[in-house]
């Protein structure tokens, strides 16, 4: 299935929510997990993400950042406050 346009574009754009500090505000993407070492799988940690809202229009701001590492990060997607690992917030890109 070929993506449009506008999506590879979104894409090229976008940032992982991982690489992100304290403060960001953007809209969500696409969830693209790949191999992690965080124990999951990617199919497991897409479906996680997507469960918890993390779905493509979403607006999403990181709230706190953890004192050691700036891990874990908290954000808030939608209405909903969310606490995430970095690497599993890599699998996120936003605008």
């Amino acid at each position: 299935m070929m993506a449009s346009p506008e999506k590879i574009e979104a894409a090229v754009s976008a940032l992982p929510l991982g690489a992100c500090r304290r403060g960001f505000r953007g809209t969500l993407v696409s969830v693209s997990p790949v191999a992690t070492q965080g124990g999951f799988d990617p199919e497991e940690l897409e479906r996680r993400l997507l469960e918890l809202g993390f779905i493509e229009g979403a607006s999403v701001h990181i709230l706190h950042e953890g004192p050691f590492g700036r891990d874990p990060i908290a954000v808030r997607v939608n209405d909903t406050t969310v606490a995430l690992r970095r690497h599993e917030a890599m699998a996120i890109l936003a605008e």
